[in-house]
């Protein structure tokens, strides 16, 4: 069929007041300007009650609410977040009792142990891919892969096998360790690992079957946390696979096995938005009745404003 050309004729066309139209943007949630000098709770309070922001307070509301009521506060963290320095808030969270249980990847685990052992990490790709030289330190393989062995041999996971062994060694930069902060503080610290995805893996002190055994205990671990998420705050900074991917599965044990974990707060704080975790943490652990948030920014810049937020404006 073709259409002919005509004029619409609008003159019937309804309208309403304006004052009775439900508007998104209202005057009262617009940003305010701050005065020279303000605290940073006033500067958070300044910002617009609007998207990304009013999700921010909403953020630092169920953090302030979690730890008030003794609820659990889980930290779950991608590599990037040590790379980019964040290290020292971190530890300074779990110290004041912001941190109920610490997960992250097998790269975080790297990252963190080579800032213990040398107060410097991550390598310059690029130059040592060519001649075959990445991932190739030897302390960061002989080492690491040797508490993962001895403490799968004594019975633990790899999270605690890492924490088991950086307090034996007592590494001259361990206040910069998340994990060693973790098992000085006794707070549980869980690593999941994707065989090969590791510099660890490629090196003969790898111990494929002590690995699986070692990563499958924190999962365990992890979903007997899970269990206690009621009230509480799952923070995903930074992961865009695993940890959403092993939160899902640890959040359904959990409930499967009968516990009541239906209402508390997910927020994802990355660089871009990603399917998982917009899924698998966002989205669909939250359904029940809890609420989801995906704040998107630099973890440089974002995760040292949440510390502030939270400890200026809780603790004041």
């Amino acid at each position: 069929m073709i259409f002919d050309y005509e004029d619409f004729d609008l003159s019937g066309v309804r309208t309403y007041p304006l004052a009775s139209r439900k508007s998104k943007a209202r005057s009262e949630d617009f940003a305010k300007p701050i005065a020279r000098g303000a605290s940073v709770p006033d500067f958070v309070a300044a910002l617009p009650s609007i998207l990304g922001a009013a999700d921010f307070k909403a953020v630092v509301a169920a953090i302030g609410a979690a730890r008030s009521g003794d609820r659990g506060i889980v930290w779950g963290i991608g590599a990037h977040v040590l790379k980019t320095g964040l290290s020292p808030i971190l530890v300074d969270l779990m110290e004041r009792g912001y941190v109920s249980a610490l997960a992250m990847n097998g790269a975080g685990v790297i990252h963190d142990f080579e800032l213990a052992l040398s107060g410097a990490t991550s390598e310059d790709v690029d130059e040592a891919l060519g001649p075959g030289r990445f991932g190739m330190a030897e302390e960061t393989a002989t080492l690491l892969n040797g508490a993962i062995n001895d403490g799968v041999r004594d019975g633990l996971g790899l999270g605690q096998s890492v924490a088991s062994a950086l307090s034996r060694m007592q590494p001259a930069h361990a206040p910069l360790s998340v994990i060693a902060a973790a098992a000085r503080l006794r707070v549980p610290v869980t690593v999941h690992v994707g065989i090969g995805t590791d510099i660890i893996h490629q090196h003969p002190t790898t111990n494929g079957a002590v690995l699986g055994e070692a990563t499958y205990r924190d999962f365990q671990t992890f979903a007997a946390v899970c269990a206690k998420l009621e009230g509480g705050v799952v923070l995903n900074i930074g992961s865009a696979v695993i940890m959403p991917e092993v939160f899902l599965k640890a959040l359904t044990i959990a409930r499967n096995l009968g516990n009541k974990v239906e209402r508390f707060t997910t927020t994802t704080f990355d660089m871009t938005r990603h399917y998982r975790a917009a899924e698998n943490v966002q989205r669909r652990p939250t359904k029940l009745g809890g609420q989801g948030f995906y704040i998107i920014g630099h973890h440089e810049i974002m995760i040292p404003l949440l510390f502030a937020a939270i400890t200026e404006e809780l603790e004041a």
